[in-house]
């Protein structure tokens, strides 16, 4: 029998301030790690977005469930309702809270104007609605669909336009790392393509220290046993960039060894039930895809992005 409970965190309070300025790496999981250390709750569910690429220690992902649609999506006011984001007229005010969001879209559609929105999605979809201070929002469509309201999305944005942040779309159940009974519960969770693909996005993004604070961006496609992973870093007005596409193969058979290898986290992931050769290739590819950035200049672009940042 489970028995839910309901915590607000830090990133749900702080609601006047972006994001990436508050400089807490937790802060949509401090609260709820809290209450998994002091055995109030035997499970916490995250978006997996939220998940710093670091788990403090004792803490495991102990399942991420199949991926909802990880693209990102634009909510229209009602009066530009049938519009896209390359229709609205010059100046029009988008709102989100996401740096990486607002830098490919500055590029993409340089005729509109980017402001930061904060709240839950009731909250941003109401300032949306009742005021005239944005022409659009922009969200996770996965978020939308969840809460039932995914016919308020005018616009998908496909790769060619925003590529999405690492782990969107796809939750996580985070357990004690020494809880097998709990570990071996949630774990028939796990949808092996999500946590390959997962796996290969958080390496890139722990390798490049990245975080809401830098624009980092991918895209991952698992096909006929091949794992492909774009990954992108930008600088705060998208002038700057760097992307890059590598692939790798994940087909290998599931071995079935008991020991102390069971337990194996592939940045913060125990997935007992995915073949473990197989995730060792996609956080190789996603190590790999980063050095390839970080070799032609990634970290000078995040560097100056974060000291940006910090300045505003």
């Amino acid at each position: 029998c489970l028995r839910a409970v309901a915590m607000s965190t830090t990133g749900d309070k702080i609601l006047d301030t972006a994001l990436s300025k508050i400089g807490e790496k937790s802060l949509f999981t401090k609260e709820l790690e809290n209450a998994l250390e002091r055995n109030e709750v035997d499970l916490v569910v995250h978006s997996l977005k939220d998940l710093p690429t670091s788990l403090p220690p004792g803490f495991t992902i102990g399942a991420v469930c199949k991926r909802e649609n990880p693209l990102d999506a634009v909510v229209f006011h009602p009066k530009n309702c049938g519009k896209t984001l390359s229709l609205l007229p010059e100046k029009s005010v988008i709102g989100t809270s996401s740096l990486r969001r607002a830098a490919q879209l500055k590029k993409k559609f340089p005729h509109l104007e980017f402001r930061d929105i904060r709240g839950n999605l009731n909250t941003r979809l109401k300032k949306l609605d009742e005021k005239e201070d944005f022409s659009a929002i922009v969200l996770a469509a996965a978020g939308l669909k969840r809460m039932g309201w995914e016919n308020r999305i005018g616009q998908l944005l496909g790769p060619e336009d925003c590529l999405y942040a690492v782990g969107q779309g796809a939750l996580a159940v985070e357990v004690r790392a020494k809880d097998q009974e709990i570990l071996n519960m949630v774990s028939a969770l796990h949808d092996a393509d999500t946590v390959l693909c997962c796996i290969a996005e958080r390496a890139f993004m722990k390798r490049l220290e990245g975080g809401c604070s830098v624009p980092v961006a991918v895209n991952t496609l698992l096909k006929d046993g091949q794992l492909y992973l774009t990954g992108a870093v930008y600088s705060l007005d998208g002038s700057d960039s760097l992307k890059e596409t590598m692939q790798t193969s994940v087909t290998y058979p599931h071995q079935n060894e008991d020991g102390p290898n069971d337990d194996v986290q592939h940045v913060g992931i125990t997935a007992k039930n995915v073949p473990g050769q197989a995730q060792e290739a996609a956080e190789n590819l996603g190590v790999e895809l980063a050095g390839l950035l970080l070799s032609k200049g990634a970290k000078h672009i995040l560097s100056v992005a974060r000291q940006l940042n910090d300045a505003r």
